[in-house]
């Protein structure tokens, strides 16, 4: 029934204007307000992320986005310079600059987490 449907995700905030500057200034998205006042993120796959207020938001706990980079080192470090500040996780093995190294172990994607202005959390990942 849903094979043809051009699904897409969502999630709020409860700061569209900081949400916008995050997203488009701070990440380099594609960000555009849409017709019914939301945010619309554009995806460099083509997929599409609706943003929307919510006056009672409270932030995901647990990853809602993740992105993929080619050199995890030179993504946060360019994500510090920007202002953003990478979680640390307790019961989770982080280097000094917050990166989870499970690529040496075998244990999965070198990944960092951070979170947007409404507290949703994010992630970088080296492919």
């Amino acid at each position: 029934m849903f094979a043809k449907s051009h699904a897409f995700s969502g999630f709020s905030v409860n700061d569209l204007d900081a949400a916008k500057a995050f997203y488009g200034g701070v990440l380099g998205l594609n960000v555009e307000d849409n017709e019914m006042g939301l945010l619309d993120l554009h995806l460099a796959t083509g997929g599409l992320v609706i943003i929307y207020p919510k006056d009672n938001h409270e932030p995901a706990t647990f990853t809602i986005l993740n992105f993929p980079v080619d050199d995890i080192d030179e993504a946060v470090d360019a994500l510090v310079a920007a202002g953003v500040t990478f979680e640390r996780y307790e019961g989770m093995e982080q280097d000094e600059k917050g990166v989870s190294r499970g690529l040496a172990s075998g244990q999965g994607p070198d990944i960092a987490w951070f979170t947007d202005p409404a507290g949703n959390i994010l992630s970088v990942l080296e492919t």
